[in-house]
Formats: C-alpha cells, sequence, structure tokens
C-alpha cells in the first residue's frame, strides 16, 4: 500500500494532464477566445511554466515519494500487480537514474497510469482540489 500522498499523487495528476493538453497541438494564435469558449487557455507559453511546475514539485518530494510515485505509474500501466507492490518500489529505487521528474514526464499517458495506479489500491482523486498538497 503507498504511503505517498494521495492528494500529492492528485496534484501531479492534474498537471500532467494540463501538459498533455497542449501535447493535443492547440496552438494560442488560431485560437479566438470569443469564438471557443478560452479552450486554448494553455498555450505555448504557458508549456515551460506548467512543466517547471510540476518538475520542481516533484523533484520538492523525498526519494520515498519520489519512488512511490514511479512505482504507482508502473502499477497502473500493468507493470506490477497491487499485489507486487513491494517490489514495484524496490524496483524503482534500484533503477532510478536522474530527475525523476525528467523520467515520469517522459511518460506518455502519465496522469492515466497515475490515476490507475491509485484505482488498484481503492484510491481516486475525487474530492482532492488541485491545489491540496
Amino acid at each position: 500500500m503507498p504511503d505517498i500522498n494521495t492528494a500529492k499523487v492528485c496534484y501531479v495528476i492534474v498537471k500532467a494532464r494540463e501538459l498533455e493538453s497542449e501535447d493535443e497541438g492547440i496552438h494560442a494564435d488560431a485560437s479566438d477566445a470569443s469564438d471557443d469558449k478560452f479552450v486554448s487557455v494553455l498555450t505555448e507559453e504557458a508549456y515551460p511554466s506548467v512543466h517547471r511546475e510540476i518538475s520542481e514539485f516533484i523533484e520538492a518530494m523525498d526519494e520515498d515519494e519520489q519512488c512511490e510515485l514511479v512505482a504507482l505509474a508502473w502499477v497502473g500501466r500493468g507493470d506490477f500487480t497491487a499485489a507486487e507492490w513491494d517490489d514495484a518500489v524496490a524496483q524503482a529505487r534500484q533503477r532510478r537514474q536522474g530527475p525523476t521528474a525528467a523520467y515520469l514526464l517522459g511518460i506518455p499517458l502519465l496522469a492515466s497510469f497515475l490515476e490507475g495506479g491509485l484505482a488498484e489500491f481503492d484510491e481516486s482523486c475525487e474530492g482532492y482540489a488541485a491545489d491540496r498538497q
């Protein structure tokens, strides 16, 4: 069972979703806020600040939390089951090289994998606000 605070995981999920929305190719120069009802609020100029914000948040976590966050993504991706949690965390600790944020943000569908990982432990982000940590 993960010890990492679910609210922290949910914050990462929310921010990862923001990054994924930018990856879908919405360009501010093709947008007219009054026509598209502010669909493209996240512009190319905002992308680096969101990326920096989530990176700093992950890197501010202690090593145990970072390893659990990686393991949770792996569980959500299906690399490990909830019953193999201790093995997943041990593997995350052993394989750790470089910044954890860079590794995690390089995983396509990170938000979905983290949500899936939480679901394996009967947890969810329902009821957690993005600004709660």
